[in-house]
This record gives structure tokens, C-alpha cells and sequence, in this order.
């Protein structure tokens, strides 16, 4: 009798982590973004052609940012480099571009250089890039969870195209964690089921981040449980030791929080301006989101009845920005505070709304001859700059010239409220006008005089 020896048994640990094994090769793989992803749209399309410009792929942890980057500088099918801002200097870059030289000459194709968290690197270290994206010496793909116009250059944004990414829907998730559980059974290891209700509890702690999603399931996973017996919800709360808040980044709760929040402030009502953010901050909102909200409200709900509205909200972003989460987000309290009780006005939303409409009305009036300046002869030789009336040479600091285009008919486009230092601004308005009126009305008695 021969002995046999057992097939070797499946090792789970050769799966993790996790959420390195279930990435995917393949661009239709890519959950959750299909307005980028999808059939015909622009990065499905970039990958089937071969063909791709300096990228910055924009959105939250866990949305595919690093394997789109992955899969779009493998379907160049040329020479490429990886590696993270995190921890990267400035000689490394310099290394990147001698290699994107060497490339050209070898290849006589850009060199594609992938830089994970690239919002990490300092303007000095950014504008390194800039020459080399500019020439076509490098295709750059670069992949940030904070907003570009915050963090990037302008000078190298405007020289990349910018996509952002969207937070997972629960569909998306549960379609990833099908897909895992499937995976790990298709090697030949047996694993537990989740109730529905375990599954559910994890996709709501994920909270659209399907790396969040499969770290946690890689933690259930390590449990070893019996394949026969289905995990609880109970256990899988237990074992993630977080409560799981009710917030869905992904979209309808994202955006009625965060309007529910600005309509509290825009109602001064601190205790609910306040509830409404301490809901999205437990949620794992990102506290920039909130804050460039709460810059916006300073304008749209407040403007100059308070202009100090906006300083506090500036300094409260600063000052996130240097202590980060979750110290940091008392600067969020204290400029809610700030904004829901600081007096309102949407003076200046108004008046934006309106100026919109004057100048496309009246976009093609010419500047007014005397206030052009004659800076050059052909200037000089049209009256440029003649009549004008300096108004510091007036005891008032103003004069009866008209600096308004003679088409132009329509007056009095920004009209102040009656709160906080609205009201001061009402009054210099007014005096501004009082004083105009008086010496328009003394240039008329003067003229009067002449012609009697």
C-alpha cells in the first residue's frame, strides 16, 4: 500500500492584505466610477488608445485613485517610475528626470512617473516637474485626496488634467465584498458567511472606501471562524471597535448634511450649526470639505455685515491644516460658533447675481477717454487722459467726474443691509453720494452763472 501524501491546505495569510490581492488588473474592474471608467468615457477611452496626458486623479481614500493610475501607465505599454510623495526628496525627483531624459533617448517616448499622494511634495519639489511636463519629456500621473487648487501649483495643474474621483455607493461596496469572499473561495479556502446585517454594518463603517472596506473584512477574515457559521453583526461591531455612524459620503447624506449645516448657520442657530457638524465630522467627513462651506457662507450669508467672518474661517483652515484631525477640528467649532451667531447679509450675494447680468448686458462699453491713461502718443493724441480730475486733490477726497460708461444707465447695484458693519458701510456709501451731489449740484450753479 503506497501512502499519499494530503494536498497542502490553503494558507488565508497568503491573501493578505487584502486589499492589495483584490486589485484590479483591468480598467472595467473599477467600481464605483463610471463617469471616468465607464464605456466611452474619457479614461476607458485613454486606456484603449494607448494615448494619455499628465493626469491628477482627485477623491477620498479607498476610490481607486493608485490602481487607475497603475492601469492607465500599463496601457502605455512604455518605460515607468512609482513611487510616493510621502516619502520622497528632492534628489529622488532629480534622479526621475535623468531617467526621463535617458528614456527619450532610448525610447523616443516620455517616461511615465507615478506619484502617489503627490500633494505631499512642496512647491520647490512640484515646480521640479514643471519644465519636464511642459516639454513632454514625462507623462506625470499623480493622485491626491485633498483638492488641487489648495495644494498643487497652479503653474503645474494648468499644464494637467484634473479627474475627480466619487466616494463608493453601497451597491459598489457590496459588489467588492461579493467579489472578495468569491476570490477566497475560489483558492480553495473556506470562509465564514456574513449575515446580511454583518455585511451591512461593514459597508456603512467603509463609508465609500473600499480599501476601509476590505481592511475590515481582512480583520473578520483573521478570525478563523468555521466556515458553516455565519458572522453576526454583533461580532463584527465588536471586532471593528468603532460605532458605525449613520453618514453616507457617498452622496444624498454628504450633501443634505452639509446643507443642513449651512442653513442652520444661515438661520443663526449655533446649537444646530453645531450638531450638524459634529455629525459629519464623526462620520469621517473630510474637515476640508466643511471648511471651504463655511468660507463660502462668509460671502454668500454673511459679507460685510462681519468681514471678520471670513479671517476666522481662513485662520481656521490654517490652522487644521498645520494640526490636522482629530485635534484640529476645534478650529471647525470655533468658526461655526463664529458664523452662526455673527450677524447676516446676503448684500453681497445679490449684488454678484446682479453684476452678472449688468455685465453681460453692457460688456462692450468703452472705458470713458479721460480715465484712459496717455501712455503712449497715438493715447495723448485722442484726449487721453484729459479732464481727468484727481480726487486727492479735493478737500472731499472725491470729484463730479463720471467714471461709470455713459451706456451704462443702471445705478445703485449693491445694496447694503442693516446689520453688524453693513450699516457702517451704508453710511460711507451714502456720504460718497451726498458729497458727489453737492459738487455736481455747485458745477450746475456755476455753469448757470456763466450763461446768465
Amino acid at each position: 500500500m503506497t501512502d499519499h501524501a494530503s494536498k497542502p491546505r490553503p494558507d488565508p495569510n497568503s491573501l493578505f492584505p487584502l486589499a492589495d490581492h483584490m486589485r484590479p488588473d483591468h480598467i472595467s474592474e473599477v467600481y464605483g466610477q463610471e463617469h471616468l471608467t465607464g464605456p466611452g468615457k474619457i479614461l476607458s477611452d485613454m486606456a484603449a488608445r494607448g494615448q494619455l496626458s499628465s493626469t491628477i486623479l482627485w477623491g477620498p481614500p479607498g476610490t481607486g485613485k493608485t490602481t487607475l493610475s497603475r492601469i492607465l501607465a500599463k496601457s502605455l505599454n512604455t518605460p515607468s517610475m512609482e513611487f510616493s510623495a510621502t516619502v520622497s526628496r528632492i534628489a529622488e525627483i532629480r534622479a526621475v528626470m535623468q531617467e526621463a531624459n535617458a528614456t527619450r533617448d532610448r525610447c523616443h517616448r516620455p517616461l511615465v512617473v507615478f506619484v502617489d499622494e503627490i500633494h505631499h511634495f512642496n512647491k520647490h519639489m512640484q515646480d521640479a516637474f514643471l519644465s519636464f511636463v511642459e516639454k513632454g519629456d514625462i507623462v506625470l500621473l499623480g493622485t491626491t485626496t485633498e483638492n488641487p487648487a489648495f495644494k498643487l501649483n497652479r503653474a503645474l495643474i494648468s499644464r494637467m488634467q484634473i479627474f475627480e474621483l466619487r466616494p463608493l455607493g453601497d451597491s459598489h461596496l457590496e459588489t467588492i465584498l461579493d467579489r472578495a469572499l468569491t476570490g477566497i473561495r475560489e483558492t480553495g479556502i473556506a470562509v465564514a458567511d456574513l449575515s446580511a446585517e454583518a455585511a451591512a454594518l461593514l459597508i456603512r463603517f467603509a463609508a465609500g472606501d473600499a480599501r476601509r472596506l476590505l481592511n475590515g473584512l481582512e480583520m473578520i477574515l483573521r478570525l478563523g471562524r468555521d466556515a458553516g457559521t455565519p458572522i453576526q453583526a454583533e461580532e463584527v461591531a465588536l471586532l471593528l471597535q468603532k460605532k458605525v455612524k449613520g453618514y453616507d459620503r457617498s452622496g444624498d447624506d454628504r450633501y443634505q448634511l452639509i446643507s443642513a449645516f449651512h442653513k442652520s448657520v444661515r438661520n443663526s442657530d449655533v446649537d444646530a450649526s453645531l450638531y450638524w457638524l459634529h455629525r459629519m465630522l464623526a462620520g469621517g467627513e473630510d474637515p476640508l470639505f466643511i471648511l471651504r462651506r463655511m468660507i463660502r457662507i462668509t460671502a454668500e450669508d454673511i459679507g460685510l455685515a462681519d468681514p471678520q467672518a471670513l479671517r476666522i474661517c481662513l485662520d481656521a483652515r490654517e490652522a487644521y491644516d498645520f494640526i490636522g484631525s482629530p485635534e484640529g477640528e476645534i478650529f471647525l467649532t470655533m468658526a461655526t460658533i463664529y458664523l452662526a451667531s455673527a450677524p447676516k447679509s446676503n448684500s453681497l450675494y445679490a449684488t454678484e447675481k446682479r453684476m452678472q447680468q449688468v455685465a453681460d448686458r453692457y460688456g462692450n462699453e468703452p472705458v470713458p477717454l479721460h480715465l484712459i491713461n496717455p501712455s503712449h502718443f497715438l493715447a495723448a493724441r485722442k484726449g487721453a487722459g484729459r479732464d481727468y480730475l484727481y480726487a486727492h486733490d479735493f478737500a472731499t477726497r472725491t470729484t463730479p467726474m463720471q467714471t461709470m460708461p455713459a451706456g451704462v444707465p443702471d445705478k445703485g447695484f449693491y445694496s447694503s443691509g442693516e446689520f453688524g458693519f453693513e450699516k457702517t458701510i451704508h453710511e460711507r456709501i451714502q456720504f460718497w453720494r451726498e458729497q458727489k451731489m453737492a459738487m455736481e449740484r455747485a458745477a450746475d450753479k456755476k455753469e448757470q452763472q456763466k450763461e446768465d
